[in-house]
């Protein structure tokens, strides 16, 4: 009777698992990671700049919107250091003074400031010789 009872628990305890929305990650090591391939920024500084015009300058520098990307996914700005993550195409950053900013990579070193998601047109550029 007692081992009954117990193979019973255990069929029942089997199936709540096996229902679990958790279950299928578990059981396939190779399945994506939910937002995309964890990734990382070449490390060194990123000048931000607003396209210009064709009677004056051909992009505009924003200064406050500089950082520099270094060891550890970490960045510091001008209001102090921070962690970011990157999945698939899109950094976040993630702790410190630009948590919650988003971007889109579109060049190996090039991002894309995002708004609700959407491109705007705040590009920045790895400045060369930083790395």
């Amino acid at each position: 009777m007692k081992t009954r009872y117990v193979l019973i628990l255990t069929a029942i305890a089997a199936a709540i698992a096996a229902a679990s929305p958790f279950a299928t990650q578990a059981q396939d090591p190779n399945a994506p990671v939910p937002g995309g391939m964890l990734r990382t920024m070449p490390h060194g500084t990123y000048q931000c700049a607003l396209p210009g015009d064709a009677a004056g300058k051909a992009f505009e520098v924003v200064e406050a919107e500089q950082f520099r990307i270094g060891t550890a996914s970490s960045y510091r700005s001008e209001g102090g250091r921070g962690v970011y993550i990157m999945r698939g195409d899109e950094l976040t950053f993630t702790r410190g003074p630009r948590k919650g900013e988003t971007f889109r990579r579109v060049g190996t070193n090039q991002l894309r400031k995002l708004e609700n998601g959407v491109e705007t047109k705040l590009l920045c550029t790895r400045l060369g010789g930083s790395g």
